[in-house]
Formats: structure tokens, C-alpha cells, sequence
């Protein structure tokens, strides 16, 4: 199989079914590829005959493409991450791996078009944070939430407006950003740099002023992304966790219990906003995302120092705190229910506190003048508790 037929497959993927975000092969499956957050089949010749395990050994080594470094890199840790082009078509964030001896490959699409905050209808808090000057912001959520396109958009932002010099750290590099304003200079890791902690430490002298990390994997990244956003610069950078709360414990959590005092301390001063978000399936079809974001203020900051507490939790700030571009996901569950775009079923799914959600729907059918119980003809059992 040559690389020819490798990519006249996966531009067949691609034509196959309308909001194709992944490309999916496994020894045992057909080609797939994930459709509005479903998997489905694709029939490339008569009949969708199940992989082998050759066929997605020859597949992996066409796309990496002779690279002696990933080649390496699979074999000694069983997986690898690349990016693959198909000139004029699509861009491909490829991870093979490994799994009982054979090889699967998941091609996640890239956009070509550098998305902006209006375009992707993201909170009006990310223009907030396009415009701060120093300190870090995180971006979590589960993987395929959209993080990476969410930091795409407030960069398209940056670069309108501003003219820095911005370097990001990926892995691989996702959006090509042009120059703009700001001058754009993207490292991508392998082969451009060894590890996210080398690669920001090096980045310390090459005089940027906002600094794109990929993912904080390890204690060593966060602690030299806490010193560079002391240092004056704007650092972002995504996590996988579910919400604003647990992102600050789970960093805490990287770090030995006699620092822990010195990383609040550190946090409560350097972070400017957490976005967790979450896809959630749309009515009519595709998908919507849902956010919790919290920025910073004093509430926020003797929060982190000092932990949580009755009454004064990171949901509780958030809740409170709409004034400041504060949402929680439930507030953003109840609003994306009452513009139609999720049915009830779903927003009682991806709920954090059900009672909450449950609570505002019923008051949205209340207003409606919709019913919001099935239980019918209820009356007083007058005879109840009477002596025979």
C-alpha cells in the first residue's frame, strides 16, 4: 500500500459522513470515523471488511512516513504522537499506539481555519482574558472537548490586537497561526524540542510575552509555568480535569504536602481564569459545548489559599460570581436548555449538581406555562388515619 492509497482512503473517510472529527482504525473493526460524537463504519470498497492486523501496520508506517525518531519512539514506548497533511484537504493530529501486539491509529481532523471567539460563539469572559497582561490560564476538559480550539481563538484575538511575540509549545502543532500584529513562532514537540519543562524553560529567554503550553503533564511544567506568569508573561495552557475546582487540586496534587502552602500561595497569585468545558450531543444533531469559567478575584484567591470550606466552595463563587464572567456548568446547562439547543434529558446527564439543573428547568417550564410533573389528580385522603 503506498502513500497514495493511504491518502485517497482518508480523504474517503472524510467524504463519508458530514461532521467527521476522527479517523479511527483497530485489527478486528472496519475503518471507522466519529460523527457528531458517534462511531460509525465506512464502506471504502464493497462490503466494510474488519481491519488486520497488517493493514494497520502498513497504514502506521505510512503516516509516519519513515520518521526514525517517532519509529523509535513507538517502539520503546508504544506510542507516538504526529501531525499528517493532505495538501488542500485536511490536517491530521495522529496518535499510533500499540494494544496486543498490533497497531491502532486515531486521526483527529484539525481545522484549517483559525477560529475565532465570535465565529465558535465561546463565553464573552475569553475576550477578558485575550487582554491580560501577565499570569496563567488553564483550559480543561475531557480529550476531544475542544480546549485547543478554544486557546486558537483567544491567540486569533491576541494577534488582531496586540503586537507581541507569542511562541507555543505543542504537541504537534494544530492551528497555523499567520503573523498578524503579534509575530507567531510555533515549536512543536520532538522536533523542536524534547519535553514541555525544557522546552518553556528555554522559551524564558526568547523574550515572549504569551506562552502557548500544549498540556501541564507533569509537577517540573507547572512549576516553570508558575515562574514564568510571576515573571510577567501570559501563559496558557490546558489540563485534563472536569471542572474549575478540581483543576486546583489536581495541581496541588503534583506537588509533596510540605509545598502545598507555597503553591497556594503561588496559584492564589498567578491564576487569572479556569475554563473547563464539555461537548454535549445537540438537538437536531452535531454537538454544543458547555463551559464553567472562573476568573480571579479576592473571594477566588482565599479560596485557593486557604482550601475550601461550608459555603464557601469554588462552585459557590461561581455562582455568585456572574458579574465577574463567572459561570458554572449548570447555569450554562439551564441557558443552553432554555435557547432549545439541549433537550432536559441531556442537561440532567452532564450536571454537576442535578438538584440545581432540575430546579432551573422546572422554573423555565413554569414561565412557559409548560407542566413540569407527570403525577395527575392528586387529592386528600380524607379518610386516612380514621378509626374503623
Amino acid at each position: 500500500m503506498k502513500k497514495q492509497e493511504i491518502d485517497h482512503i482518508l480523504v474517503k473517510m472524510l467524504d463519508s459522513h458530514r461532521d467527521v472529527s476522527d479517523l479511527n482504525f483497530t485489527v478486528g473493526k472496519p475503518m471507522q470515523v466519529e460523527s457528531a460524537g458517534v462511531l460509525v463504519p465506512v464502506d471504502i470498497k464493497d462490503g466494510a471488511n474488519t481491519l488486520s492486523p497488517f493493514q494497520t501496520e502498513i497504514i502506521a508506517l505510512n503516516l509516519i512516513g519513515g520518521d526514525r525518531r517517532l519509529t523509535k519512539t513507538l517502539l520503546r514506548e508504544g506510542s507516538c504522537d504526529l501531525s499528517y497533511g493532505l495538501p488542500g484537504k485536511a490536517r491530521f493530529r495522529v496518535n499510533i499506539f500499540s494494544q496486543g501486539g498490533n497497531f491502532s491509529i486515531v486521526c483527529r481532523k484539525l481545522e484549517s481555519k483559525i477560529p475565532t471567539i465570535d465565529d465558535r460563539s465561546l463565553p464573552k469572559a475569553m475576550y477578558k482574558i485575550a487582554e491580560e497582561k501577565n499570569g496563567i490560564v488553564f483550559v480543561t476538559g475531557a480529550t476531544g472537548s475542544g480546549k485547543t480550539t478554544s486557546l486558537a481563538a483567544v491567540l486569533d484575538n491576541i494577534n488582531e490586537n496586540r503586537a507581541v511575540h507569542i511562541i507555543t509549545l505543542e504537541d504537534p502543532v494544530e492551528y497555523q497561526h499567520p503573523h498578524k500584529k503579534s509575530t507567531f513562532n510555533q515549536r512543536e514537540l520532538g522536533m523542536d524540542f524534547d519535553s514541555y519543562a525544557n522546552g518553556l524553560r528555554a522559551a524564558l529567554r526568547q523574550a515572549p510575552k504569551v506562552i502557548l503550553v500544549g498540556e501541564m503533564r507533569d509537577r517540573e511544567t507547572v512549576e516553570i509555568g508558575l515562574s514564568a506568569a510571576e515573571t510577567g508573561h501570559l501563559v496558557l495552557t490546558t489540563l485534563h480535569t472536569v471542572d474549575a475546582g478540581s483543576t486546583i487540586n489536581r495541581i496541588l496534587g503534583m506537588f509533596p504536602l510540605e509545598e502545598e502552602r507555597q503553591i497556594r500561595i503561588r496559584l492564589a497569585d498567578s491564576v487569572r481564569w479556569i475554563i473547563s468545558q464539555r461537548l454535549l450531543p445537540k438537538v437536531g444533531g452535531g454537538r454544543v459545548a458547555a463551559f464553567e469559567m472562573m476568573g480571579s478575584n479576592i473571594r477566588v484567591r482565599d479560596t485557593i489559599l486557604h482550601g475550601e470550606s461550608e459555603g464557601k466552595t469554588y462552585y459557590d463563587i461561581m455562582e455568585s460570581g456572574h458579574a465577574f464572567g463567572m459561570v458554572t456548568f449548570d447555569q450554562f446547562l439551564i441557558k443552553l436548555y432554555e435557547e432549545g439547543q439541549i433537550t432536559q434529558q441531556t442537561a440532567m446527564a452532564y450536571a454537576s449538581q442535578r438538584g440545581v439543573v432540575g430546579r432551573g428547568i422546572d422554573s423555565i417550564k413554569s414561565a412557559r406555562g409548560e407542566a413540569t410533573t407527570d403525577i395527575e389528580k392528586l387529592e386528600i385522603d380524607a379518610e386516612y388515619n380514621k378509626a374503623l
